[in-house]
């Protein structure tokens, strides 16, 4: 079907070789005959036939693409839903960052719809000859894809979100001796941006141009309507509109697998440049509540605190650090390291019975004693004082149970430290 016929000879004899020259000529009628007849263009069944080959469609299992789990998918959707983590699985990357930036498709609304789509979604994924006749039938039925009106509102959610994001990345005051606010003109590019994001989703496509067009036509609006939320979400929604009645079309193309890392140099850009547009929200426009009440900006909080005395004694220390490394290496720093953590209380138990390092037992064990009879609770005959002479008496005996457990410890310590002297 759609094939060009060859025209038919009938009992016409064909000349032979060894004809005489006059035989070779053809009359004028003749010559407007023989030229070709311009190619006709496939239908779209041939175009199915074309990528999916022809119907019934019977693919072997080992000649399909790596086959996504039902399962899995599911664990996915249930602990990874909220940031895409099944679309990524699935190789549907658009569709996880969307998920991603809106938390499960707004806060979850997106996320429940798909408890029941998922069997078809893995279909898709792994080309099952089930999808994929369901899908002819789509295309024959419609010529473009229908309206879907949870497809609409979702387009236009996040174009709207897209371009709050970069409002209120933009900083509100004058900084650096720069007004940004001609960067303004940028909320409809965002809007735009996450229109057609939505509209590419899955086996649908469209052009940028269109949607984007569309959200710089009703940008004017916010100079006439006050309201924000009525100017922002008329633009989103034009957007969104003239992308569905305009742009939309079947993506008739196989999808591809791509290889890891060149999906990676997609999607990470993507990300980092989502998280920078509220890194600027939070530096330029963000406030802190100091303890007096007041509100400072982030920025010049972050500027005070690299200033303050906290900060400038913390990076001399991680300079001197680094010099000791250098000098000593990095393992006597990670063992200073845990001594300062004192995670046995060697150090604490010294404190406590007032002593110092390089003390025998036979010190230590004099000390205790002394220690033990001076607080002991029995000494105390008011009942308020007491409680507190029970702690101080479990601390002292906390401490030279610590210390008596490491005596070899210290002894060897202590003997090896007489030797260097």
């Amino acid at each position: 079907m759609g094939e060009k016929l060859s025209p038919s000879t009938g009992s016409t004899a064909l000349p032979s070789k060894k004809s005489s020259p006059t035989s070779k000529k053809t009359s004028p009628s003749s010559s407007k005959d023989s030229k070709p007849k311009p190619m006709k263009r496939k239908s779209k069944e041939e175009k199915l036939n074309h990528l999916f080959g022809e119907p019934p469609v019977d693919v072997p299992i080992r000649e399909r693409p790596p086959q996504k789990s039902v399962l899995v998918t599911y664990i996915l959707w249930l602990f990874g839903g909220f940031f895409g983590l099944h679309h990524l699985y699935l190789h549907q990357d658009r569709r996880a960052f969307v998920w991603w930036c809106t938390l499960g498709g707004y806060f979850g609304i997106g996320w429940l719809s798909e408890i029941y789509q998922i069997p078809a979604m893995v279909r898709d994924a792994n080309e099952d000859p089930r999808f994929i006749e369901e899908f002819r039938e789509k295309l024959r039925q419609n010529k473009k894809p229908p309206f879907q009106t949870p497809r609409f509102l979702m387009g236009i959610m996040v174009g709207y979100l897209f371009g709050q994001v970069i409002m209120i990345a933009i900083p509100q005051e004058v900084f650096a001796g720069v007004d940004w606010t001609f960067l303004h003109w940028l909320i409809p590019l965002g809007v735009a941006i996450g229109v057609w994001t939505v509209g590419n989703m899955g086996r649908e496509k469209g052009v940028f141009w269109h949607c984007l067009v569309a959200s710089y036509a009703f940008y004017p609006l916010r100079y006439f309507v006050l309201d924000e939320a009525y100017w922002f979400t008329t633009m989103a929604a034009c957007s969104a509109f003239a992308f569905d009645y305009c742009s939309k079309e079947w993506d008739l193309e196989v999808p591809k697998r791509e290889k890891p890392m060149k999906r990676a140099s997609i999607i990470v850009p993507c990300v980092l440049l989502y998280l920078s547009l509220w890194g600027c929200f939070f530096y330029f426009n963000g406030t802190i509540t100091d303890s007096d009440g007041d509100e400072v900006p982030v920025h010049e909080a972050i500027h005070n605190f690299i200033k303050s005395p906290w900060w400038t004694d913390l990076k001399q220390t991680i300079s001197d650090t680094i010099q000791f490394a250098q000098h000593n290496g990095w393992g006597e720093v990670w063992k200073q390291i845990i001594d300062s953590m004192d995670a046995d209380g060697e150090q604490n138990a010294y404190k406590v019975l007032g002593v110092s390092p390089t003390a025998s037992q036979t010190e230590i064990t004099s000390v205790w004693r002394k220690l033990s009879r001076e607080h002991h609770p029995d000494k105390v005959k008011d009942e308020k004082l007491r409680r507190a002479a029970q702690e101080k008496f479990m601390e002292i005996q906390q401490a030279y149970e610590v210390l008596s457990k490491i005596k070899s410890k210290r002894r060897q310590r202590n003997k090896k430290s007489n030797e260097d002297l």
